[in-house]
């Protein structure tokens, strides 16, 4: 439980919550655009985000997923971005699966394998990965390269970045940081504290200072709310109710976890509709719909 009492409260992107408001809610295109094309290393002319992110299975014994932004980069690359905030140990695997998820569903029964989508996979760890500890820099790009001519890629459907937060002040203070990363690495530091970016930095990126004013915007919704319970902690307990269900049988963890999502989102919005919030400002923050508002 999160409690807001002042407007010193420190609410920071990397909450799984806040993350996703600011860059996958419909709406907030441009901020997302600006920060994935500081991963990718290029300008994007345009990004489309989705809000159905659960991965369809293609079979009734196939494990399924939840993913934290699901995108379409440029009309024709998919992208999966994901938060993590606690080392499970199997975060590699776990995108692995997620990009061949999205891969393989970019394909409809009767296509030309040229059909077959470009996919990549983001991860913004807020630690630092294991398998990746004698690696310095905080920003790595997978491929899929041929063992003995490194410099030859097989093809270039596949693209995995591995972000870690944790790596960022070593990187910095050691010079690990190319060219082409200076501006992630200023995303990277708005994700750990976005109060303490300088402002000559913020003036120069049109984009993080709108995702500065759109996390400045939740506070003040999360401060006029003023109860005990808030949302912040919201999407990271329905997955962690999703994603930890193996024992009971995957299906069955993800149906009660949307389920108990749905219901701690009615209790919140209840509240908001009291304390005199507007209908649009309540579906805003609890991403529910205008029917479920009816029901209430």
């Amino acid at each position: 439980m999160i409690i807001v009492k002042n407007k010193n409260i420190k609410i920071a992107p990397t909450n799984d919550f806040v993350f996703k408001r600011i860059f996958g809610h419909v709406g907030n295109e441009e901020i997302t655009k600006g920060f994935v094309s500081s991963i990718i290393g290029r300008e994007l002319t345009s990004i489309n985000l989705e809000g159905n992110t659960i991965l369809e299975k293609s079979s009734r014994d196939e494990k399924s997923g939840i993913l934290d932004i699901k995108a379409t980069l440029d009309s024709n690359i998919l992208c999966d971005i994901e938060m993590q905030m606690c080392n499970n140990k199997n975060i590699e695997k776990r995108m692995l699966y997620y990009w061949s998820k999205l891969y393989s569903g970019s394909i409809k029964s009767g296509q030309d394998f040229k059909s077959l989508k470009k996919t990549i996979s983001i991860l913004i760890a807020n630690f630092e990965l294991d398998s990746l500890s004698k690696i310095p820099d905080f920003h790595t790009v997978w491929e899929i390269r041929e063992k003995k001519h490194q410099n030859t890629v097989l093809t270039n459907v596949f693209e995995l970045h591995i972000i870690e937060l944790r790596k960022l002040e070593k990187s910095l203070k050691n010079k690990y940081i190319e060219n082409h990363d200076k501006k992630l690495a200023i995303w990277s530091k708005f994700l750990l504290n976005p109060d303490s970016l300088e402002v000559v930095e913020m003036q120069r990126n049109r984009d993080i200072q709108l995702a500065k004013k759109e996390l400045d915007r939740l506070r003040d919704e999360l401060i006029k709310l003023g109860y005990e319970s808030l949302a912040i902690a919201l999407r990271e307990k329905a997955e962690n109710e999703i994603r930890d269900s193996e024992e009971y049988g995957f299906d069955k963890g993800l149906k009660q976890g949307l389920e108990q999502a749905k219901i701690d989102k009615i209790k919140i919005a209840k509240k908001l509709l009291n304390s005199g919030m507007n209908k649009d400002e309540v579906i805003k923050i609890t991403e529910l719909t205008e029917k479920d508002l009816e029901n209430i």
